[in-house]
């Protein structure tokens, strides 16, 4: 081979690469105005393909018949709100982590997502994730759902844009609960009495604060405004 020849494919090769290398950088550019606009593609659509399964499970969790003995002693209980309570206990003893328990809907933001039983990062990957430590909608207290803000399909990265008397509804297998915020608030991660039990029932949205940092939280606190049996 030549001088001339080698010279040449020399340059062929690094013409080559530099068009892999322009090519690589745009891809990288889109990814990340992407997920500065929007969210972060990849996992979004692994959180795609999960909620598209999730409803399916929350469709059979709502048609699955309570167990003989457990529809025998709900139709025992003759107070209304004594029934939610039951069902709701009933249904927690039925899931385990990452199982579909429920939808969260937020109209103000355009949410509407089937959410889980967990907090842990695999939970929260499929969608947000219920607080295992604390009540289901029709058992008094707080009830507590986290979730993802620009990965995994970010299902709250609007939160921040909630105001006061918004809409947030839980549709749970058993039942249809209704609440409207009160008021947004920042703490540190370490801040765990947002989910305290207070004199009345409620709901708290926990995710990551500001956006591509989980160096705080931003909590959302809801009151519950009306209960309606399925």
């Amino acid at each position: 081979m030549t001088a001339t020849s080698r010279r040449f494919g020399v340059r062929r090769a690094l013409r080559a690469l530099s068009s892999v290398m322009i090519v690589f950088g745009v891809i990288l550019l889109a990814d990340a105005a992407a997920t500065l606009l929007w969210q972060e593609p990849v996992s979004a659509v692994y959180a795609h393909l999960q909620q598209n399964a999730l409803d399916g499970d929350l469709s059979e969790l709502e048609n699955a018949p309570l167990a003989a003995a457990e529809q025998r002693a709900l139709d025992r209980i003759p107070d209304p709100e004594r029934k939610l309570t039951f069902q709701a206990r009933a249904l927690q003893r039925r899931l385990d982590d990452g199982d579909a328990m429920g939808r969260i809907m937020m109209p103000a933001i355009g949410v509407s997502e089937v959410f889980v039983e967990g907090t842990e990062a695999g939970d929260l990957r499929k969608g947000p994730g219920h607080y295992p430590d604390t009540p289901l909608p029709g058992e008094h207290g707080t009830v507590a759902i986290a979730g993802h803000r620009t990965t995994y399909g970010a299902p709250f990265r609007n939160v921040d844009e909630l105001e006061g008397g918004d809409r947030i509804e839980l549709r749970m297998p058993y039942g249809r609960f209704t609440y409207r915020v009160e008021r947004l608030r920042i703490v540190p991660p370490t801040e765990t009495s947002v989910i305290d039990r207070v004199d009345h029932d409620r709901l708290v949205l926990s995710a990551c604060h500001p956006l591509y940092s989980a160096a705080k939280r931003i909590i959302v606190f809801a009151r519950l405004d009306s209960a309606e049996a399925r």
